[in-house]
This record gives structure tokens, sequence and C-alpha cells, in this order.
């Protein structure tokens, strides 16, 4: 498969994150150009912070692979990893990571810092903007959404968040 088509892939499970309220983050891994592990934000639905679509594909391509290190692959992700996936990037040794669109606020590609830029003992290639139009948008309507809930929603109430 193409870059073009993988992150294709990142979008569909990115749109699978907004049908359950979270943050429309996709992430495919890909070994030999095939996807071999998909992921999407579930921080919200299942109560964890450690939920970033990036962390569950990596999760996912260990186990389809059999360990921890995941040099012969690529992530494709449709938001600037942060800087928990960059460190998940870094430990699992991916060669090359691929993103859509920059995250100015937690972005460690080099939206805020360039965590890959450090002297850690493993960098991979790092690649931007691809579908950048199409990934942007999703989080913009996302959140064009959530403002208008909260907007509309009694005072006091606030319908980003889930109950618990």
């Amino acid at each position: 498969m193409t870059d073009y088509e993988l992150m294709g892939l990142a979008l569909e499970q990115a749109k699978k994150a907004a049908a359950l309220g979270e943050v429309p983050v996709g992430a495919v891994i890909a070994k030999d150009g095939e996807p071999i592990a998909f992921g999407y934000n579930t921080r919200e639905t299942e109560k964890n912070a450690t939920h970033h679509a990036e962390l569950i594909a990596i999760d996912r391509a260990c186990k389809a692979l059999g360990g921890w290190r995941l040099w012969q692959c690529e992530l494709f992700v449709t938001l600037e990893p942060c800087p928990m996936c960059s460190g998940a990037i870094i430990n699992s040794r991916l060669k090359r990571v691929v993103y859509g669109a920059a995250d100015t606020k937690a972005g460690c590609c080099g939206s805020i810092t360039n965590l890959f830029a450090m002297p850690f003992n493993h960098k991979p290639i790092i690649e931007s903007g691809l579908r950048e139009q199409e990934a942007a948008q999703l989080l913009s309507e996302f959140f064009q959404q959530l403002r208008e809930k909260r907007k509309n929603s009694p005072k006091g109430e606030q319908p980003w968040k889930k109950s618990y």
C-alpha cells in the first residue's frame, strides 16, 4: 500500500474514535507497506490516560510480531504525536513516523518541541503533512461540536466529560 492509502486507514480509525465521542485520532502501523496494527483514541471510553491511538497500535503491533522492537515498521497517525507517544515511538524503535495534522498544543515532532532531535538512542524518520487537511478537518469538526454542546448545556454541566 502507498503512504497515502495507509494514512487513509488511519483516518478511518480516527472516525471510529469520533463516533465514540473521542478526540478523532487514528493510527496504523505497517510493515513492508502492509498494515499490521490499528488504533484509535479510547481515553474517555476506557477511562485511561494512556489510550492514545499510537500506543494502542504499538501494543497491537508488538503482539502481532511477537516482540517489542518495531524497527522494520512505520507509524501513520493523523495527529502529531504527544510526549508520551513520542517516547513510545523511541522505545519501540519504529523506523518512520508519518503524521497528518500538526498539534500546536502537545506535538513533539516540532510543534512544541522535537523529542526526536534529542540525543536518544533511536531517531525515527519523521514526515509531516500527509493528508493534513483531512485530519485537521476531523479535529476541527469534533471540537466545534464540543463547543456547541458546551454552549447549549445547562450551566454547571460539562458535556465533554463522561460521568464515572
